[in-house]
């Protein structure tokens, strides 16, 4: 056991600053562990949001030292002994109280996305795809929507007035398993993406895919090949004469 100093966000919409914490932490122990402590011992006013404990909700998102992380996830044996502990609530996203954040950005572009569209002819129970079809879109179903990568792609996290037309990694990767799914019945996925949720606006910097806790290759497998369908589908000139043929240019 050892005493560590902890520099912790407290406050609100209209301000804070950071509080100065001596906490003595146990080895194995991970940032919310510690945060715990803090509410038991010294603040039991501090705010945070968890649930799990174990980095399948989401719900701990927060800053540490710079990096968004889950705290339930960090381990305190990545920072050296003399190291200050730094702990700030998602940069992107309005503060509600200390380390909580408004994340309903999030939830708003979800509702703005179309669902899956069962085809016609097919009755629930009746569904059938190939193994290699149900592969290609589990990784993106891994997604525990902790919205990491939301807060630190840079399109939104440094330009509050793209968050507007831009739905972001996580909505990205939905849309890409969305466009892949063999049983979808709708065909402008793509378009939707470009269009409707700002693809356009993403340079494929993979910060996203960095600070993923689920390891989903956001940027290699979802991001790009849609960019690249995209591409395709307004460039290639055999689509292009074949969507002028059949009337299907929803750009024109």
């Amino acid at each position: 056991m050892n005493e560590r100093t902890f520099r912790v966000w407290r406050g609100d919409a209209d301000g804070g600053d950071f509080a100065e914490f001596d906490v003595e932490v146990n080895e194995g122990e991970v940032i919310l562990d510690v945060v715990h402590r803090i509410q038991a011992e010294q603040a039991p006013d501090l705010a945070v949001r968890w649930n799990c404990k174990a980095g399948k909700c989401g719900s701990c998102s927060a800053e540490v030292n710079g990096m968004p992380r889950l705290m339930c996830m960090t381990r305190m044996n990545l920072f050296a002994d003399d190291e200050p502990v730094t702990i700030t609530p998602l940069r992107t996203f309005p503060v509600v109280r200390d380390l909580v954040t408004d994340v309903s950005f999030n939830y708003q572009k979800a509702r703005s996305m179309p669902a899956f569209a069962p085809p016609e002819d097919l009755k629930p129970g009746e569904y059938r795809m190939q193994q290699v079809d149900v592969e290609r879109s589990q990784e993106f179903r891994k997604c525990i929507e902790c919205f990491l990568c939301q807060n630190t792609c840079h399109v939104v996290r440094d330009h509050e007035e793209n968050k507007p037309p831009f739905s972001g990694p996580r909505l990205f990767i939905r849309a890409a398993e969305l466009d892949m799914h063999p049983l979808d019945a709708r065909d402008d996925r793509r378009e939707e993406a470009q269009d409707d949720q700002g693809l356009g606006l993403c340079n494929i910097t993979k910060c996203c895919t960095e600070v993923c806790p689920e390891h989903i290759k956001i940027t290699d497998n979802a991001i790009i090949p849609m960019k690249e369908r995209v591409a395709g589908d307004r460039y290639d000139p055999l689509v292009w004469l074949g969507r002028k043929i059949f009337r299907k240019d929803r750009t024109a």
